[in-house]
Parts: structure tokens; C-alpha cells; sequence
């Protein structure tokens, strides 16, 4: 028997004074933009969980940047460092040279994430981006082995330059890259997906057992230990294991990409944690500054560090302001009021999860943590879970979308949201899943 879910009493949104002054947008932008046309309206300025429009609506952010505000807008103590920085006249670009700011992080990065976990990493700067961030891993492996293919997996998304469209598997960002061909990619199915459970690991000893295959061995696996916009899918961490134990036996590097599920967002810094497995390499983005600003990082055994000086080079490699956000953030993870309050967002969430499906049992609800995937392809699909955004929009709520018919409803809020600002959040979603 299940218990009805009562929606929420909603204060209707402030009425709008008139459509937003968007024409310089319309005007000048390219029509490549997306986000704006889903939440049409202008915001101005942010703090924590909320964002506030310049005709005086206030929203929920329960998006975060796509996963670059993990901590949430403006926080506090990453604020000050930067403030500081700035009226100090700090060092504001840098190149690959030594710098105090990147001095600081590297040890805050070491100190508070790293050796913590067990962790031996070398740290490459590789570009501002994510995509850097792969780009320089797929380029490392292949020249630290000597071989060419990469074994990647269905569902998975790792950036839209040339590169890591290649190991991506969603097919509208392929498309539109121009990428066609597998370019010596295998793609194996994930553990999990739309189509059911798959056995990804017994696929690939195949593959790598029969000399007919008609495929080489790789010079890596690249998998994200939770699939974001694939659809909010988690490898388990026994999938994990047992991926880690056939990459060693055969020579493989191991790269987890960590770019959207990292900095705490699953509830331990890195998704791959809760399997105990040591990738050989990793890449992190989007949170890592702690503060939207642009920074990424490929981590490697320091045995794989053969580059040759200038063999991977950028402009933007040392985002000095970056690094001085950073350096606060990765400090918040040795903070014990920071680590206390973690767990009880979290617990809220897992809440949901359970709540969502005993009263709906079609509705399909996966994640840890800090994201919830909120699945309706079996209930409406993409139409459904595009009114639901609509929905949660006009009350105040802004929530992406993903999987590969956009019928995943993906929820992120920030690490650092406060029980009321969790409360509105999830009661707009409960009152977009009632609404029929």
C-alpha cells in the first residue's frame, strides 16, 4: 500500500513586471545558447542556494552550474581569500610559471584531499576546462603505453572538444561535433542503463581473451564512476573492482573522470572512494575552484609523468584567482563543522528517493549523495520531465535535465544548502511530480 504524497502550499511566484530585457542576447549571441531558454530570465547576483532575478524574483538552485558551485554561490570564506588577493594586486596570470597561488594550492591540495585518501598524485594543469582535462589524460595514456585504443562506455559524456567527443557516447553531442567514427574507440556498454544491467566487465575479458576480437589492447579505459548526464547511473563499487583488476592485468591505465561527480558531490571527494580502487589517473574540473571560476586538473602516477617540457601546453593553464579559491575549498575538507553538516542534505535526499518511488513505483529514482537522478521514462519520458522543469521554474526552482531523451530529471543542490532552502527545493519538486 503507499502513502499519497501531499504537494507542498506553494506561494504563487511575484508577478512579473513584463518579459525580461533580453534583445542584446537575442541581438548579438549566438543561437547556440540553451540555458537561457529554459530559465528565461535575467539574474544578477547570488549567494548559497539562491539566485535572484533583476525583476525581483528568487530561485533555488538545485543546478549549480552544472556541478561548478558545489559549495554554493559566493561562500563566504572562498569570497575572502579572493577579495584579499585582488586588493592585494596578486598575481592575475601566470602561464605554467611558479607562482605563490599555485604554490598554496598544490599543498592545499596534497594536505587536505590527496594524502588524506592515500592518494600519490602528480598534478598537471592542462587548460581551463574539463575537456582539457581529457584531452590531456587520452594524450598522456597513449603516449606513457605506446598504444592507440581507448575502451569507453555507452551513456557517458566527457566534454565537446574533438578529443573527448571521441570517448563521449551521447550521440546529439557527437553529432554535432562531427564525430562520426569510432576514431580507436570501443564503446562497451555501462553496468547499467535504459536497457537493463549489462556485464560490461565479462564483455571486455572477452574482447581482450580472443586474438579474433578485431580489438587490439587498449591504452586505457576512461569511465566516470557515476554517469551524470548519461542519466545519473552509478557503477557499483564492486563493477569498479573488478574494472580496476582487468585494467592491471592487462597493462591498462585506468582513468576515472571525475569532472561532474567530484569535489564531494556523492558524499566522499571522489566517486570512486567507496571502492577502494586507486585509478591510474583522474580528471577534475568544475567545483574544484570552489567558486565557478575555471580550473581543471589531471592527476597521474607520477610514473606516467613522461611528458617532455612544453609537449602539452596552453594559455590558460594557471588560472591564478583559481588557485586561490581552490586553495580555500579543498582547505573546507579538513573543517569538522564543514564535514558535520554533510550528512544530513544528504539523508534529506535519500529521503526523497524512497518517498518518489513507493508513491509512484514507475518513477525511477537513482543516485548518492548530493544528486538524485529522478527518472521518468517509464511515465512521460522527456514531455514529462520538460513540464516538470517548467514547473519547478515558475515556483522558483531551477533543475536540469539528462539521460538520453532529457527524461532524467537530475537534482544538485549545493554541499552547503540550508534545511529551508532544501525544504522549498524539494517541495517544488514534489508539487512538479503531482502536477499532471
Amino acid at each position: 500500500m503507499t502513502t499519497a504524497i501531499t504537494p507542498p502550499s506553494l506561494t504563487p511566484p511575484p508577478a512579473v513586471p513584463g518579459p525580461p530585457d533580453v534583445a542584446v542576447f537575442e541581438c548579438h549571441e549566438s543561437h547556440v545558447r540553451s540555458y537561457c531558454r529554459k530559465f528565461p530570465v535575467v539574474f544578477e547576483r547570488a549567494r548559497g542556494a539562491r539566485l535572484y532575478a533583476e525583476d525581483g524574483r528568487v530561485f533555488t538552485d538545485f543546478f549549480c552550474g552544472a556541478g561548478s558551485l558545489n559549495y554554493g554561490h559566493n561562500h563566504g570564506a572562498i569570497k575572502t581569500r579572493i577579495a584579499d588577493y585582488l586588493a592585494a594586486d596578486g598575481m592575475m596570470h601566470g602561464l605554467d610559471m611558479y607562482t605563490g597561488a599555485k604554490r598554496s594550492f598544490l599543498v592545499a591540495l596534497t594536505e587536505h584531499i590527496l594524502r588524506p585518501r592515500g592518494l600519490e598524485y602528480t598534478v598537471q594543469f592542462p587548460g581551463p576546462t574539463g575537456t582539457d582535462a581529457v584531452e590531456a589524460a587520452l594524450k598522456l595514456a597513449r603516449k606513457a603505453t605506446g598504444r592507440r585504443g581507448i575502451f569507453a562506455f555507452s551513456g557517458g559524456y566527457h566534454g565537446m572538444s574533438r578529443g573527448s567527443l571521441a570517448v563521449t557516447g551521447n550521440g546529439r553531442a557527437r553529432r554535432a561535433g562531427g564525430v562520426h567514427g569510432q576514431d580507436e574507440v570501443t564503446f562497451i556498454p555501462y553496468e547499467d542503463g535504459p536497457q537493463g544491467p549489462f556485464d560490461s566487465i565479462g564483455f571486455i575479458e572477452r574482447l581482450l581473451a580472443d586474438s579474433s576480437s578485431g580489438v587490439e589492447t587498449p591504452a586505457a579505459v576512461i569511465v566516470e564512476p557515476l554517469q551524470m548526464e548519461g542519466g545519473v547511473y552509478q557503477a557499483s563499487a564492486d563493477w569498479l573492482r573488478r574494472l580496476r583488476a582487468v585494467t592491471e592485468r592487462h597493462g591498462i591505465l585506468l582513468i576515472c573522470d571525475e569532472i561532474q561527480s567530484g569535489c564531494g558531490r556523492t558524499g566522499t571527494f571522489f566517486a570512486f572512494e567507496e571502492s577502494g580502487i586507486v585509478p591510474d589517473i583522474v580528471t577534475v574540473s568544475k567545483s574544484i575552484s570552489g567558486y565557478g571560476l575555471p580550473l581543471a586538473l589531471t592527476l597521474f602516477h607520477p610514473r606516467l609523468d613522461v611528458w617532455e617540457p612544453g609537449e602539452h601546453t596552453g594559455t590558460f593553464r594557471g588560472n591564478q584567482l583559481a588557485f586561490v579559491a581552490a586553495t580555500a575549498a579543498a582547505e573546507l575538507w579538513s573543517s569538522p563543522d564543514f564535514l558535520a553538516r554533510l550528512p544530513e542534505p544528504a539523508r534529506r535526499l535519500a529521503e526523497l528517493k524512497a518517498e518518489l518511488t513507493s508513491v509512484e513505483p514507475e518513477i525511477v529514482v537513482r543516485g548518492r549523495g548530493m544528486v538524485l537522478g529522478i527518472d521518468l521514462g517509464r511515465c512521460g519520458g522527456g514531455e514529462r520531465a520538460a513540464a516538470v522543469q517548467r514547473y519547478a521554474f515558475d515556483h522558483g526552482l531551477i533543475v536540469e535535465l539528462s539521460g538520453r531523451d532529457d527524461e532524467v530529471v537530475k537534482v544538485l543542490p549545493p554541499l552547503t544548502i540550508t534545511p529551508e532552502e532544501l525544504d522549498h527545493g524539494i517541495g517544488v519538486l514534489r508539487a512538479a511530480l503531482l502536477t499532471r
